[in-house]
């Protein structure tokens, strides 16, 4: 009896003691940003509130977005606002805040995406690939030392999808994959050119790994990943180098920000009836963020909380669809959230994506900072992945 009631003790002080270390780990923290049009208005504003809230929760006038975040991905636009913020300074820090990212965007933005005409009567629109190329190539290159940055060079995970026409299959460029192999790491210019490579817009983009051993002919990422969300869950469900705790979604916290809806601003049809190549372009960008959303929403049913998405939907006070002004950033924040339901349909929130960013802050600023190593570029050795990528 005595032996029995001493291991009962124990067992006791050991299931107390675990159950303790289980309410205090920390979830692993995920951003996602949609592709989608050539401005990136809607998650820009969700971005600088963002991190504006994490200064104003945590008291600290220089804390990133990558300080409270463990893996951040994008598609399109939203890969390049993705890398600037995740790119490494040299010091260990974002090359970029929020505020100075989405400014270089809008200040650059007539380059980035500078228009030309093209064909037999200069009738077809398309952008520049070249001019876009020298803006990316300015936008990730160290002004102290001059580096070329690549994968490696990132503070935390970064995930960017594309479709290589070579292979006929997505692509994903991730700083994990960068970090095994030489032949899977990418300068960050080619991978931002890469996703957003709009068919009808850009011509397809030709790359190679830093050691040339990898090649890929890409478009845009947003044809089968727009809202690249369900790759970054699955990127830490499987990847146990970097997310060794995570093993379902139970152990994540997502917020994921999209780009306004594409199709909702602009008639889809010719006067023929049959829709433009561009519009089904957007059409396609559209239905992929809105099934990515409507999955997550599934997988999250029982802990909604964990899970927060950021759309235009056209539920501010002016009733417009998607930001069409500088002053909309705003109305962006003012608008009623939306979520997805279980099975299909869709729920209008009292909360606006203001709130709902400002109530997720509270639980980032709540788990204290990230714990991740910094860029393993700086690290001697690195081991190899563990069950997948």
């Amino acid at each position: 009896m005595e032996l029995s009631k001493v291991t009962l003790e124990i067992f006791t002080k050991l299931e107390q003691k675990w159950l303790s270390h289980c309410e205090t780990t920390k979830k692993t923290r995920i951003l996602s940003i949609d592709g989608g049009g050539t401005t990136g208005i809607v998650a820009g504003a969700a971005l600088i509130h963002l991190e504006d809230q994490i200064r104003l929760k945590t008291g600290d006038p220089h804390a990133q977005i990558a300080d409270f975040f463990d893996l951040v991905a994008g598609t399109g636009i939203g890969a390049i606002l993705a890398a600037m913020i995740a790119a490494d300074d040299g010091s260990g820090r974002p090359l970029f805040n929020a505020r100075e990212a989405v400014n270089a965007i809008a200040e650059k933005n007539p380059e980035l995406f500078k228009v030309k005409l093209t064909g037999v009567f200069r009738r077809r629109r398309r952008f520049s690939g070249v001019s876009m190329e020298n803006v990316l190539k300015e936008v990730f290159k160290r002004d102290q030392d001059g580096k070329v940055l690549t994968l490696k060079d990132t503070v935390k995970p970064l995930i960017v999808p594309c479709f290589d026409l070579k292979s006929s299959a997505p692509f994903v460029f991730s700083r994990a994959d960068a970090t095994e192999s030489p032949s899977f790491d990418f300068e960050l210019w080619k991978v931002c050119r890469a996703t957003s490579a709009t068919p009808s817009l850009f011509k397809p983009f030709n790359l190679s790994s830093v050691d040339g051993k990898t090649s890929c002919s890409a478009v845009d990422g947003g044809l089968v990943m727009n809202n690249p969300t369900a790759a970054a869950v699955t990127h830490a469900l499987h990847n146990k180098r970097d997310f060794p705790s995570v093993n379902s979604v139970d152990d994540l916290l997502v917020l994921s920000l999209g780009n306004g809806q594409l199709i909702g601003k602009k008639n889809v049809h010719r006067r023929d009836g049959d829709c433009s190549t561009s519009s089904i372009v957007d059409i396609v960008l559209d239905g992929v963020s809105e099934t990515i959303d409507q999955m997550l929403g599934n997988a999250f049913c029982w802990n909604r909380t964990d899970y927060v998405r950021i759309q235009a939907n056209g539920y501010g006070s002016e009733g417009l669809v998607g930001p069409r002004r500088k002053e909309e950033e705003v109305e962006v924040l003012k608008e009623r959230g939306v979520d997805s339901l279980p099975f299909g349909g869709k729920r209008l929130l009292t909360e606006t994506n203001g709130q709902r960013i400002e109530c997720f802050v509270e639980r980032l600023v709540a788990s204290g900072k990230t714990s991740l190593p910094p860029s393993p570029c700086k690290e001697s050795a690195v081991s190899p992945l563990a069950n997948g990528r």
